[in-house]
């Protein structure tokens, strides 16, 4: 039970000390509008400002948790 404890509190401190706006509901409502949007193909500049050039240039380092990370870096940073 301690190390449970230990766990999610480390993780929690690690999301928190990553992106600190990440228990503020507005940005919430950004994150859930960029997925949105790219569903339509219509990206926000926010998060186009967000990727790095090396991300645009590499095309093989595109996965799901390297998307992520852009829009949340985009939304709770």
């Amino acid at each position: 039970m301690r190390f449970l404890l230990l766990l999610f509190s480390g993780i929690f401190a690690g999301l928190y000390l990553s992106w600190p706006g990440l228990v503020i509901p507005e940005n919430w409502k950004c994150f859930k509008d960029i997925i949105a949007k790219s569903a339509e193909d219509k990206i926000s500049l926010k998060a186009v400002m967000e990727v790095s050039p090396s991300y645009l240039l590499k095309g093989k380092n595109r996965n799901k948790a390297s998307k992520i990370r852009i829009v949340a870096d985009a939304c709770f940073r």
